[in-house]
């Protein structure tokens, strides 16, 4: 598969890019490039290769959400333009 200059002058189109013609024949010189490396990568044989999403072990690192209370809600609160009680008070948003 190749790219053609129309090729990216439609996406640029779509995208609202205004490019000249020296822009338009880098690009399409450089997506070529890639898709030309694209194809190296295909040939490979990956066929023993466990599908992975990281290439190295990872875990979960965040801890168990667990409700605490708050010690300090005027110090929060002072921090708000408005408050009622003890909650922020904000402009309606939906009408």
């Amino acid at each position: 598969m190749t790219i053609s200059k129309k090729d990216v002058e439609h996406v640029a189109k779509l995208a609202r890019l205004g490019l000249s013609e020296e822009e338009k024949e880098k690009l399409t010189q450089q997506l070529n490039d890639i898709l030309k490396y694209a194809e190296q990568i295909n040939q490979l044989d990956t066929d023993k290769v466990p599908p992975t999403s990281h290439s190295i072990p990872m875990q979960n690192v965040f801890r168990e959400d667990e409700a605490k209370p708050c010690r300090n809600t005027a110090d929060i609160l002072a921090n708000g333009p408005q408050t009622q009680e003890t909650t922020f008070r904000v402009p309606k948003m939906l009408e």
